[in-house]
């Protein structure tokens, strides 16, 4: 019997550190969007982000996750689908194993379910704030408005 793509992706959400769980639920030619479509600055600093396709990638950026940070909280506030889209939305709190950090940030994923297997899963979070919990020094000037000073961050 089909399940609903709501449960396919609590499953997943469930079974994130479990590579047999995750092959399962995943199409072998779904595509997972994490952060941004692809950039390079940031893909240096988080090597997961981008595009890419298949259950390896799931495995390989929730294990390269856990292997940057403690999750201490994560929290869902919101999951509610409509057809095969499913969206959730919630925060997390990480603290990053080289420098001790702690951060919290919102959520929000956008799967596609077809057949029991997500096909498409797009996360984002606030990767200013969870790259700076690897920041050890240095600052960016900014000046984001014409005839406004610039600022440093």
């Amino acid at each position: 019997m089909a399940r609903s793509p709501v449960d396919v992706v609590k499953d997943l959400l469930a079974s994130l550190t479990n590579a047999e769980a995750i092959k399962r639920l995943v199409a072998p030619d779904a595509t997972y969007v994490s952060l941004n479509y692809e950039d390079k600055d940031l893909k240096r600093i988080l090597p997961w982000t981008g595009t890419s396709k298949g259950p390896q990638a799931f495995i390989d950026t929730f294990s390269r996750v856990f292997q940057f940070w403690d999750s201490e909280n994560f929290e869902i506030k919101e999951l509610f689908g409509s057809g095969d889209n499913v969206a959730v939305f919630g925060s997390f709190t990480f603290k990053s194993k080289t420098l001790g950090k702690v951060v919290t940030t919102p959520f929000c994923i956008w799967a596609k379910v077809k057949d029991d297997k997500i096909v498409y899963w797009q996360f984002m979070e606030d990767s200013f704030a969870t790259a700076a919990s690897f920041k050890v020094g240095g600052a960016w000037q900014i000046r984001n408005e014409s005839g406004v000073p610039e600022f440093a961050v």
